[in-house]
């Protein structure tokens, strides 16, 4: 899926409701299996991860890129 395209999909989504939903759904546990980043592994937070997310383009395309492949 091209960058264009995702983006389009994830339209009208705030980062902190993609991560929620995804916390609720892999767990912070899975969520560090899956994106091996001290935010998601270490005393992880949806406060901590947001900011590291917002600061790191690659973190935040990998976590964008397994929304769109999570089963909605």
């Amino acid at each position: 899926m091209s960058n264009q395209q995702s983006h389009r999909t994830l339209d009208g989504i705030t980062l902190e409701a993609l991560l929620t939903q995804m916390v609720a759904h892999y767990g912070w546990e899975g969520l560090g299996r899956m994106v091996d980043i001290k935010c998601f592994t270490i005393d992880p937070s949806i406060k901590s991860s947001l900011k590291f997310l917002r600061k790191t383009p690659w973190a935040r395309t990998r976590v964008e890129e397994l929304y769109l492949a999570m089963p909605h």
